[in-house]
């Protein structure tokens, strides 16, 4: 089942995929334009993973100052970073290299404490698409971000749809695409995890207490380029969803 949150006439509602448009857990049907798209669950801690594709790994690899041989490189996000479908992530004036990556969402659906990787997919309630911007102007050191690069308000888009986990039948094998202005710029597939998911729980929930509602964004492929002011950005995963965001200049946000 695939389900959304969305604010509409001064409630939040719970929607579902409907011919007509979105059909409210109410019965009424509303247009997809209607609607301010919310997040697609209640979030908790935000966990992030970098570099978590071979490819992408490669891409980069004149950048960096870690190996495959490394830890996973995780870090976390605050709320504030969190918008919807459909959503504007603000571009600063001073920023030259701005970045999307389209992400496999995955959503923890109890609580994982010490769990092996034999029994991490217990876990997962589901899936929803994230497009978690970059800033890459302010790496301190490729690749280890810090807050200015990983964690500005409106960067991180969640949705539209939380898909339950049971209607994934393979999550190692998801096709991931990000269009921008309707050009496809990047294109992988979840096969090419340097840690998949079970063992991406294993090794979180060995120093960390995973709970219900929190979010593990297990990285993005290779094929990142910079987008601009006005620019329209669509991030695609094969079964998911397919999350919608427009970039904007500092005055709509009053800066």
């Amino acid at each position: 089942m695939k389900t959304a949150r969305v604010a509409f006439a001064g409630a939040i509602h719970t929607a579902f995929e409907d011919p007509k448009g979105l059909r409210l857990a109410d019965g009424r049907i509303v247009s997809e334009t209607e609607v301010v798209w919310l997040p697609p669950f209640e979030t908790g801690t935000i966990i992030a993973l970098g570099l978590n594709y071979a490819k992408h790994l490669k891409e980069l690899s004149k950048e960096l100052t870690i190996t495959e041989k490394d830890e996973p490189l995780v870090f976390l996000k605050g709320p504030g970073a969190i918008i919807g479908h459909q959503g504007q992530t603000r571009r600063p004036k001073d920023v030259t290299f701005m970045h999307y990556e389209c992400e496999l969402a995955v959503v923890i659906g109890k609580t994982a404490k010490s769990v092996t990787a034999a029994d991490a997919m217990e876990h997962v309630a589901g899936y929803t698409v994230c497009n978690d911007y970059a800033f890459r102007d302010y790496l301190e050191n490729w690749y280890r971000p810090n807050l200015r690069v990983k964690n500005r308000d409106t960067a991180t888009i969640l949705g539209p749809w939380f898909v339950d986990a049971a209607d994934v039948a393979d999550p190692h094998n998801l096709s991931l695409s990000t269009y921008v202005n309707g050009e496809r710029t990047q294109h992988g597939n979840t096969a090419d995890f340097v840690n998949n998911i079970p063992e991406l729980i294993e090794y979180l929930s060995e120093f960390m207490t995973l709970q219900a509602g929190d979010v593990i964004l297990t990285g993005t492929p290779d094929g990142v380029v910079d987008v601009n002011v006005g620019d329209e950005v669509v991030c695609e995963i094969e079964s998911i969803g397919r999350l919608s965001n427009t970039i904007v200049d500092d005055q709509v946000f009053g800066r």
